[in-house]
């Protein structure tokens, strides 16, 4: 790594899975603000979001909202919260919407019993109406599934799941306190493809402790044999003043920059020589995929779950600490199980902070998701789509010029490309353009 790549790589920046950034929601966006957003949505589909924050056990490396629960009661009891939730913003919303996407995420969603998890699907399916060939996605851990899970979740119609694999190697499994064989993967994916369920997508990252080079090129040679339709490829991001339990993890068994970003590439060039055409910062599909077809049309999306090819612009966010996106602006749910609990049951909805959007933070957004998905942005044609002046974004292009000096980006008149070289740190060439960023005091992870 040179000295300029490595300047860029240790710098502390957003992922930008949205603009602004969740540091920067605030308390003035409570339940009342929501339930008018709510009531003023346009007719328009949305997506939905449904966060169940419980897993067997807790990974050393997790940075979710989840905790441990070794009995299905209390994850039984969140089901039933999670069906007034439904009902409560159904009733706000006052129309009964299409959904065009629907995404599990946690935690371990998949640990929600079989009688809990299809009285949800018939609570959704009462209070939206789906959209013909819409796209139904769920976060697993192989430890967990099972022919029963597999067949709950054919019942309820899900066409994408999404398995934890991170590493194969035994040492690095033990190190992040997640103990996992190939043989458990391939069993889980071969319990779901029995069901229907082909769309497959693996989660693998880099950066872990006492990862090595070899060890990331046999996992990725191990995961490509399973055949998925996706991989992403995550650096983990240490951020123990955040995450306890990552304090579980001997910093000193984390690899430094150079060797994080050697991680980085080989499992990169791996994934691509056997076929997988690069998406963005970390994500990869099949030619024929979905996700790739939408990276060639100029269609693809960022949101909470990452890259995406879902393209309603109403995000509902259900389940404690769920975010949502809304035309006015992103809401969020409390975090807290027990908080969320008593709002729902107190009535109201469980938002505890949120952000509204004016037009230069819809300007910057696009400008931001367009740099995230496609390395290239033209500041003037999205500037007057939002009714603004290209020189109001004036500062992003005067923060972008060390990327330029230092041949990572290029700037011509208004347009905006992150080079070849620059791609890696296409995360500190978005963060040029976010006005927030200077003045909050958040603790980010590493751009590589």
């Amino acid at each position: 790594m040179t000295l300029i790549e490595a300047r860029y790589a240790n710098r502390n920046v957003p992922r930008y899975t949205s603009y602004p950034t969740a540091p920067h929601f605030n308390a003035q966006i409570g339940p009342q603000t929501y339930a008018g957003w709510l009531a003023d949505l346009p007719d328009a589909p949305l997506s939905l979001y449904l966060h169940v924050p419980f897993c067997r056990e807790i990974c050393h490396y997790c940075g979710c909202n989840t905790k441990a629960s070794r009995k299905d009661e209390p994850i039984a009891a969140y089901g039933e919260t999670l069906i007034k939730e439904i009902r409560l913003v159904r009733s706000l919303i006052g129309a009964r919407r299409s959904v065009s996407h629907i995404h599990w995420g946690g935690g371990t969603p998949s640990l929600m019993p079989r009688t809990s998890f299809l009285r949800i699907m018939e609570t959704l399916h009462e209070a939206f109406d789906f959209a013909p060939g819409h796209e139904h996605a769920i976060e697993l851990d192989p430890r967990t599934v099972t022919a029963e899970i597999a067949g709950t979740l054919a019942m309820s119609k899900v066409t994408r799941a999404s398995l934890g694999v991170q590493d194969f190697d035994a040492t690095v499994q033990e190190a992040i306190g997640r103990l996992q064989s190939f043989d458990t993967v391939a069993t889980a994916v071969g319990l779901l493809r029995n069901e229907g369920i082909d769309a497959i997508n693996f989660d693998l990252m880099y950066g872990l402790p006492r990862q090595t080079l070899g060890a990331i090129r046999e996992t990725v040679k191990r995961a490509l044999a399973l055949e998925p339709g996706r991989i992403a490829l995550f650096g983990y991001a240490h951020v123990p003043w955040f995450k306890k339990n990552q304090t579980l993890i001997d910093e000193t068994d984390l690899p430094e920059a150079q060797a994080r970003r050697e991680l980085a590439d080989a499992a990169r060039e791996a994934i691509v020589e056997a076929g997988y055409v690069a998406i963005g910062l970390d994500h990869f599909a099949r030619p024929d995929d979905p996700m790739a077809i939408a990276l060639r049309e100029g269609t693809l999306h960022r949101n909470f779950q990452g890259y995406t090819t879902d393209d309603a612009e109403i995000l509902i966010g259900l389940g404690a600490s769920s975010i949502g996106r809304l035309p006015q602006g992103y809401i969020q749910n409390a975090p807290d199980v027990g908080g969320w609990e008593r709002a729902i049951d107190a009535g109201h909805p469980p938002v505890v902070r949120g952000i509204a959007l004016d037009e230069n933070d819809r300007t910057r957004a696009d400008i931001i998701e367009m740099l995230m998905t496609c390395y290239e942005a033209n500041v003037e044609t999205i500037a007057r789509q939002h009714g603004m002046e290209p020189e109001q974004l004036a500062d992003g292009l005067e923060r972008l010029q060390e990327m330029v000096d230092d041949g990572l980006a290029v700037i011509e008149g208004w347009n905006v490309r992150v080079t070849d070289a620059g791609k890696p740190f296409v995360r500190v060439a978005a963060a040029a353009f976010d006005s927030y960023l200077a003045n909050g005091s958040a603790r980010h992870s590493v751009a590589v």
